[in-house]
């Protein structure tokens, strides 16, 4: 019963970005009808799974969704993802627009069978431009946005990605924000149109919000990059026993620092203070932290500024962030049943609502278990729907999967 309750979307995507954007909206409520090729999606096969074909980052990806498989390069296949089309509020797909012309999925396809489609595009990059048929993976567009660069810093080192898929997962949410745009455009307009999001473009625009600086003038003022966000001191602290995370932003939180080391009657930490109260670049005052904060644990550090408004927090790992007590106490993680896979843990939808609170609509869905209740949808009667099925046009094998669990 979520706000985005009667909103139906075929899903045409696969692994990162376009499966994190639409377990979003399918949380809030739509419909995504996830069709995917019959050997399914390639993420299905990553990480520890109990069958092979349900990792966990399929589970977290691909909540909220009903699986149908089709072999789209048949004419049976493309007539199948049409008439999807044409029931269907919005089309949304992550691969090249040829990819898309190839399979006869087409903007103009597309809308000939439904006039008012939203039909919207998360890939790579603009059309327009040298790169527009070049791939486009997470690290990739990483690389081409400065990212390994900036997490090298100015001291050297080699270049590192940053160990999370930032690119799918923030083109992700730009994407999703798109696509209910052009749903608030239909609606007021009864217009439908064409949406394309590249994640090169996209990226840049999140990289460069914080670091083209001087450059945003004509002639530039410097050579860009925002000074703190460079700095190669910019990192969690060590402290005796493991690492805290802090940060003077403020003159007020610089103040109240060196108040705290003078209460500590160590001649290091009121070195530092002295150093924080003469206004000395932060690059000056994170190095004296690198020396001064190994004299105490990380706990008496948190005691230290309990009652302080320094900003300041332990830094996690995996295995000790599962264990957060606030997550614990908003019951962020969530124990369930899952159909197929027996109990799994998953995330809550991360906001609260006064009204129209979004919630997982049904767990990840095994590879085409929905394919006959969505044929039906689309007016297939029974004989043609097995008559898919038997030639291996649509796969059901996920029905199969899950009537022989339930009875295991």
């Amino acid at each position: 019963m979520g706000p985005l309750k009667g909103i139906r979307i075929l899903d045409l995507t696969s692994v990162v970005m376009g499966p994190f954007t639409t377990t979003i909206l399918g949380d809030l409520g739509a419909d995504i009808i996830k069709l995917e090729s019959l050997g399914g999606d390639i993420v299905r096969g990553i990480g520890p799974s109990r069958n092979g074909s349900m990792g966990g980052l399929f589970l977290h990806a691909n909540r909220s969704k009903r699986s149908i498989a089709v072999d789209l390069k048949s004419p049976e296949g493309l007539e199948v993802a049409l008439k999807l089309a044409a029931s269907v509020d919005v089309v949304f797909y992550n691969v090249r627009p040829k990819a898309m012309a190839r399979l006869g999925l087409s903007y103009e396809a597309v809308r000939e069978r439904k006039q008012d489609i939203v039909y919207v595009g998360a890939y790579g990059f603009g059309q327009d431009g040298p790169y527009g048929d070049d791939p486009a993976y997470d690290d990739l567009i990483q690389g081409l946005v400065a990212i390994p660069s900036l997490v090298m810093g100015a001291g050297g080192g080699e270049p590192r990605y940053i160990p999370v898929n930032i690119a799918d997962r923030l083109v992700g949410l730009y994407a999703g924000n798109a696509i209910l745009a052009g749903l608030l455009h239909r609606n007021a307009t009864g217009e439908g149109q064409k949406i394309d999001i590249p994640m090169f473009e996209t990226m840049a625009t999140v990289v460069l919000g914080d670091h083209l600086g001087g450059r945003s003038f004509v002639p530039p003022l410097d050579r860009g990059g925002y000074r703190r966000l460079l700095s190669n001191t910019r990192a969690p602290f060590r402290t005796a026993d493991g690492h805290l995370c802090m940060l003077l932003y403020t003159e007020k939180h610089r103040r109240d620092f060196a108040g705290l080391l003078d209460t500590l009657g160590d001649s290091s930490a009121a070195e530092l203070a002295e150093t924080i109260r003469r206004g000395s670049p932060i690059e000056v005052v994170n190095e004296g932290m690198a020396r001064v904060l190994p004299i105490m644990s990380t706990q008496k550090w948190l005691d230290l500024m309990l009652h302080s408004d320094i900003p300041h927090t332990t830094m996690h790992t995996i295995d000790t962030l599962v264990d957060d007590p606030h997550l614990q106490a908003v019951d962020f993680f969530v124990e369930e049943e899952h159909p197929s896979e027996g109990t799994i843990t998953t995330m809550k939808v991360p906001s609260d609502w006064s009204g129209s609170k979004p919630e997982p609509m049904r767990p990840a869905p095994l590879l085409g278990e929905h394919s006959r209740e969505v044929l039906q949808e689309a007016e297939y009667d029974a004989a043609a729907i097995e008559d898919l099925v038997r030639r291996g046009i649509v796969g059901a094998q996920g029905e199969v999967e899950l009537r022989q669990a339930r009875l295991g």
